[in-house]
């Protein structure tokens, strides 16, 4: 008697396809092609190195160090926490052109951003304009979700409150007089920080959306009112609140503040002396941080940066001597060819 075998239901089509037997290829590595392969590989890996690193060091990069902790430093007096509305000046000189564009960074020093509890005190509700999370905002938000009164605070949380507030003017000195060097901030957040990200209430006019809450608890302005010259650079969508907000992931980092690209300076700043009036206002001697500008132009890999280069230069100089590794050790060692 002979048993039936029960087919499953599940059980896939007796095909080449599925049961894996199509036909395939595998390589068959030999000597005469791994090691013409690593030295191909490692001399296209130097000279993409090479060309990285020339270029990168063919970018300018200036930095001036403002903190103050320094006696002889112009921003010692402003860097007592208890002095208010402190402006200090840098003087500086060029020696020669500073190829344009020219990018002006603010750069903080053992500040972090990436800290975990510090990068969730943030309601992104509020942040995304729905009016609904400004009377509850987001508990995350605390210490700085009300305050003493138990109002809301709008925008709420630790990143927004630590908002950097330091404000710049630069100018060339011709003559003897101080010629402003005009400083563009327009587009220096990134597209998806502007439109998508962070946009305003529908409110009009945009004080209204703010009515019966109050401004971070170190803001000297509230949201509304962050670019007096510019009424359509204000709330959540200002240039300079969206690029604080992008967090920066190292505990030393810059943040673009403006470009120079405008007028006599289109080509970048000539060579010559330089003042920049500095308005002292963030603290950052509680922490033992440091505050720093930073002018820079880039190139087409970016900004100045030697560690790409020299990567590259490693892994190819490494390909190249395992190469010659393998050569001596197939020519000292190889066996003949099995018939």
């Amino acid at each position: 008697m002979v048993k039936e075998e029960n087919e499953s239901p599940n059980r896939p089509d007796n095909t080449a396809f599925t049961q894996q037997r199509l036909p395939a290829w595998q390589p068959m590595l030999s000597a005469g092609i791994v090691i013409p392969g690593f030295v191909l590989i490692g001399l296209a890996f130097i000279g993409i190195g090479v060309a990285l690193l020339i270029t990168s060091r063919n970018i300018q990069v200036l930095e001036l160090d403002y903190t103050g902790t320094e006696q002889n430093s112009p921003c010692f007096q402003c860097s007592d926490p208890d002095k208010q509305n402190c402006v200090c000046t840098l003087q500086f000189s060029i020696n020669r052109l500073f190829e344009g564009p020219v990018f002006f960074y603010y750069g903080l020093s053992n500040y972090f951003q990436n800290y975990r509890r510090y990068g969730v005190s943030r309601d992104d509700g509020q942040l995304y304009g729905d009016l609904s999370y400004f009377k509850e905002p987001y508990d995350q938000c605390e210490p700085y979700r009300y305050d003493r009164n138990k109002r809301p605070i709008v925008p709420c949380g630790s990143v927004v409150n630590s908002l950097f507030n330091d404000t710049f003017r630069l100018f060339q000195i011709v003559n003897g007089q101080q010629k402003e060097v005009p400083l563009d901030g327009k587009g220096i957040a990134w597209w998806t920080d502007y439109n998508i990200k962070f946009r305003n209430p529908t409110v009009t006019p945009l004080r209204n959306a703010f009515n019966g809450t109050v401004k971070p608890l170190f803001w000297p302005r509230p949201a509304y009112e962050l670019d007096t010259s510019d009424p359509a650079n204000n709330g959540f969508i200002n240039q300079d609140f969206l690029v604080w907000m992008r967090r920066a992931a190292l505990p030393d980092f810059r943040k673009l503040y403006r470009r120079i690209t405008e007028g006599d300076y289109t080509n970048g700043l000539p060579a010559g002396n330089y003042s920049l009036e500095i308005a002292y206002n963030y603290p950052v001697l509680s922490f033992n941080g440091r505050k720093m500008v930073v002018f820079s132009n880039v190139s087409w890999m970016g900004g100045k940066n030697e560690f790409l280069g020299i990567a590259y230069l490693v892994i190819g100089t490494l390909c190249v001597v395992m190469s010659v590794v393998m050569l001596i050790v197939y020519a000292k060692f190889k066996f003949p060819e099995e018939e």
